[in-house]
This record gives C-alpha cells, structure tokens and sequence, in this order.
C-alpha cells in the first residue's frame, strides 16, 4: 500500500474522524456535514421552487450522458462481477473482516435478512411484475411481443437486472468498508479505501470529498427508492380502500413513513432494523407461499427453472451488451438505469452490509451478498412476475394495459387477477403493509449510513442528527415526487451516481493495493499453498503454512527473516 511499509502500530487507528467536541455538531465531523446538508437542501429548495425547470434540467443532464453511460457502466459492472468472483474463490477467500478469530456478530438468519430487506425490498416490489410485463410487451431480443418466448425473454431480463451484477455493486463496495474498518482499524466511511494511496492524508480534503460524494449518491439513491415506493403504497391504498391517487395522499404516506423510519432508526440497528428486517422476511415468505397455493403453481416452478437457465446461459452476453447496433432506447431506458440506481444505493447498502458483517470472511461474504439474495430475487420475481405473465397468456388478459398506463398498480391488478374473492383483498392489505415495512427499513438504514459517514465513521452517531437527516430525506423524496414522478426519479438517480463510479474505480485500486501486504489467509489447522498471481511481486509470496499456525493480519510485507524461519 502506499503506507503498507508502516508497522501497523504507528498508523493511526482512531476508528472516527474528525468529530466535533462541542456545539450542534457535537459527534460529526462538521466540515463534510455542512457541505452535504447545503447541497442536499439546495437541491430541495431549487426543486420545490422551481419544479417544471428542475425536472427538464435532470432530464437533459441525463440525456447529455447517456451515450457514455450505456457503455462506461456496463463495463464498470461486469469487471466488478468477475472483481468479486476472484475475491470470493481466490487466494484471499479466508480473510476476514475483522481478526482472524473474530465471529460474526449476527446469525445468517438476521445477516441475511438485514442485508435483502435494505438492498432491494422496496424496488424488487415495485419492479418484480411491472418489469417482466413491460419487457413482455417489447425487448431488442424478441421480434414478436406478447408471446410464449417474449415471457421467458423478459423474465431473462428482469433476473438479470435484480441478479448478480447489480448485487456485485452492493457486495463490492461493503467488502471494501468492512476490510478497512475491521480489518485495519480505520474509520467505516468511504475515505478509508484511499487509505493505500494517502496513507494518514485520507482523513483530509481529498477524504472529504470522497464522503460528500457518498453521501450525495445515498441521498439520491434513498429517495429514488422512496419515492417508488410511495407511488406503488398509493396505488395499493386506491386498490383495496378505493383511496383516490393524488400528490398529497402520496406526500401525506411520505411524511408517515419518514417519522415512523426515524422513530425506528433512532432505537439503532439490534432492536429497530434488525426485527423490521425479519419481520419483512417472514412476510415475503408468507406472500410466496401464498403464490404458490393460489396461482399457476406448475407453471410458476416452470417458468422460473426454465428463465433461470437461459439467464445463467446468457448471462455474459447480457453482461456487456451495449444496444450499439440496434438504435433502440432499451439499453438507457433499463440497464443503464438500474445499473446507475445500484451505483447510486451502493455507499448506503455497501456501509449498512459491512456494518452487520463484520467476523465473516471474504468467502462467506460473497456467497451471502452475491448468491443468496440473487437466488431469493429469482424466486420473488419468478412468482409475481410468471403470475402476471400466465394471466396475460392463458387467462383474460388486462395486466398489460392497466401496467402500461401506470406501472404503480403492477402488483395489485395481478393479485386481483387472481380472482379468489375476499383473500385477494387480505393478500393485496399484506402487500401495502409490506411496501410500507420494506419502506420503512430502507429509510431507517438510509438515515443510519447518511449519519455514519457524517460522524467520521460512528456506527452509533448522535440521535438529534438521526432525526435531521430523517426530515431531510423526507423532504426530497417529497420535492422529487412533485418535479414529475417516475421519469423525473430515474434521471435523477443516474445522474447523481456518475460522481460516485468514480469513487469505485479508486476504491478497487485501493482493495489491490492493500491486498499486497495481506498473507494468504489459511484458516487453522488448514494446510494451503500460496497461489501465483501475476500481479503479485514475489517479495509478497509466503511459504506453505504449518498446520497449527495463526496467520495475523500484515500490512507490511513478510521479511526475508520472517520467510526462513518458516523454512
């Protein structure tokens, strides 16, 4: 690393940075926090005072890029995927985040729950019909709409949109937070992955910069989130309670879920995030099994088998397709967009993953973040969406045209199709109150990350601020929702991770660097020979281990010394 020839007991280890002693920044550090609190509220400010203007000026932004970003972030993410995949399987599988003895502070019940619930609840509700019925109707890969392989293409789609490379977003950028902070002791902010090039100067300006971006990225990507979210809760409300649909029902359903998130977030993450996290778990499980008892149960097990080959046999090819030759908007309508949203949501679910991952090792952390939660979105979006999908093939038809006007509705008009009476009421009330937990643990972990990196790393950062940054979000999601809905949403999240994909490039050169001073890891009692790598000097190459000894965490590389008496 830049600093790796530092003997680790001379680098400063202060788990927090820069917080302030006294005064209503007490706990944070009060440069990064006032620069993010007046871009954030200029931000609101400009879009509330000036909405129609504010949404042509993010739609034009957008457009202005997208020629670049249908091909910088497909590259971006595949290298990322195959990034992780090396991690997880390589030389350094058995590193761990934190000591080499270190446990995992939650079950993988819980671990896995927190992780799913702030990943992907909110948008894998809104999306899971809305996305395979669209895609149904019209996609570069089938020529005729609406037919039997236009159901299996579009379930292809969607399970690669929600699957491995979108979750290689997430998991990368918690691996890194959770090294550093864990394994090194530095503060659990973005900053801490310029650690190799900076050494001690990542705690200043250029550190500085890096967390605004974060934060800038979380804001936008929360309320992006929230806002769906929002739009699919009144649809559900006008569905079951026969609520009219209108901008203050949809602010008025804002401001409850925000004070409730806060209220929540505020009791910290063993208590608030943890058994709203379980509990949405529970939930899902019990709307899949409702699925499967009450629709097209062969054909739902079917179709999701047969969608998830052709998604692992098309896999690469969808990796890094960029539509150059086809003239359609379909790459910037929907890869690039969602590969922006995860770009953008990455800070805040990466930091909210590390923080409850810390004592698993590199292995078992790819394989939670990267496999589980792609294998439970295949099996959500392969019930709703093949529910959808078999009504529109085999029965009366309706869900395209009610999706096309308004995707919010997606999810309701198929469990209406459902037709089963009095239970299609129960399981749509269940579905609003699961858009409204799944709202509420997105928020209440958004506002948890926000306020950690303000506080200079502080997984427990001061409740006042909790509460601040809570109203905030509320009030930008209000202001987005009001600058024009779904359109003005989706461009405002891919411009506002651009900034952010940068950060990400810096942090993989960062991980590689610091990796070069990190001994293959073996766990005890297990015998494993060091790996070549083409990339690795050989003055970092250690002997074969013997079976009862402890490999420690290094960050300057072994001596020649160190090497013989291993001989």
């Amino acid at each position: 690393m830049g600093a790796e020839s530092k003997p680790r007991e001379l680098i400063n280890t202060d788990p927090f940075y820069g917080q302030a002693e006294s005064g209503p920044l007490k706990g944070m550090n009060p440069r990064v926090t006032i620069i993010s609190m007046v871009v954030v509220l200029a931000a609101v400010i400009a879009g509330a005072a000036y909405t129609t203007q504010s949404a042509q000026a993010v739609g034009a932004m957008r457009g202005f890029l997208t020629p670049f970003l249908e091909w910088y972030y497909v590259l971006l993410v595949g290298f990322l995927l195959f990034f992780m995949a090396w991690l997880g399987t390589g030389r350094y599988k058995n590193v761990r985040l934190g000591g080499d003895d270190e446990r995992p502070e939650f079950t993988y019940f819980s671990w896995i729950s927190m992780l799913f619930a702030a990943g992907t609840g909110v948008g894998i509700l809104f999306w899971a019909v809305a996305q395979p019925i669209l895609q149904f109707q019209s996609n570069p890969f089938v020529e005729d709409g609406q037919s039997a392989e236009a159901a299996t293409v579009a379930m292809r789609l969607s399970f690669f949109h929600w699957g491995l490379n979108g979750w290689a977003i997430f998991s990368f950028v918690g691996l890194v937070l959770g090294y550093f902070a864990f394994r090194h002791g530095l503060p659990l902010t973005i900053r801490s992955a310029l650690f190799p090039f900076l050494g001690e100067r990542f705690r200043g300006r250029w550190g500085d910069c890096v967390d605004v971006l974060a934060v800038f990225g979380t804001v936008f990507g929360v309320a992006t989130t929230l806002g769906l979210g929002v739009q699919q809760m009144n649809a559900g409300l006008g569905q079951v309670f026969g609520i009219e649909t209108s901008v203050t029902l949809q602010l008025t359903v804002t401001a409850v879920i925000m004070g409730i998130a806060t209220i929540s977030v505020m009791s910290g993450v063993q208590r608030g995030v943890r058994l709203l996290s379980e509990f949405n778990v529970w939930l899902s499980i019990g709307v899949v099994v409702f699925l499967l008892v009450f629709g097209p149960t062969q054909y739902l097990i079917g179709l999701t088998i047969e969608a998830t080959g052709d998604y692992i046999q098309n896999l690469l090819a969808l990796t890094f397709h960029t539509n150059v030759t086809r003239g359609s908007d379909w790459q910037a309508e929907w890869t690039v967009f969602f590969w922006g949203w995860w770009l953008a949501w990455s800070p805040f679910v990466g930091m909210f993953i590390a923080r409850v991952s810390r004592g698993r090792t590199f292995r078992e952390f790819v394989m939670g973040v990267l496999l589980v939660p792609t294998a439970i979105t295949i099996i959500w979006i392969g019930l709703l969406g093949g529910t959808a999908l078999h009504h529109e093939l085999f029965g009366d038809g309706g869900i395209v045209e009610a999706v096309s006007r308004d995707e919010a509705v997606a999810l309701f008009v198929t469990i209406q199709a459902l037709d089963i009476g009095v239970l299609g009421v129960v399981a749509s009330a269940a579905m609003v109150v699961l858009i409204a937990t799944y709202l509420i643990t997105s928020a209440n972990a958004g506002t948890l990350v926000i306020n950690t990196i303000l506080a200079g790393g502080d997984p427990e950062p001061p409740t006042v601020h909790r509460l601040l940054w809570g109203v905030i979000l509320a009030l930008l999601t209000a202001t987005l929702l009001l600058a024009g809905g779904l359109e003005t949403l989706q461009n405002a999240v891919i411009t506002a991770a651009l900034p952010f994909s940068l950060v990400v490039v810096l942090m993989m050169a960062g991980l590689l660097r610091a990796l070069n001073g990190e001994r293959f890891a073996a766990r005890r009692g297990q015998r494993s020979a060091l790996p070549h790598e083409p990339w690795v000097e050989s003055g970092h190459e250690a002997k074969e281990p013997d079976d009862n000894v402890e490999i420690h965490t290094v960050v300057e590389a072994p001596s020649d010394e160190a090497a013989e008496s291993r001989d």
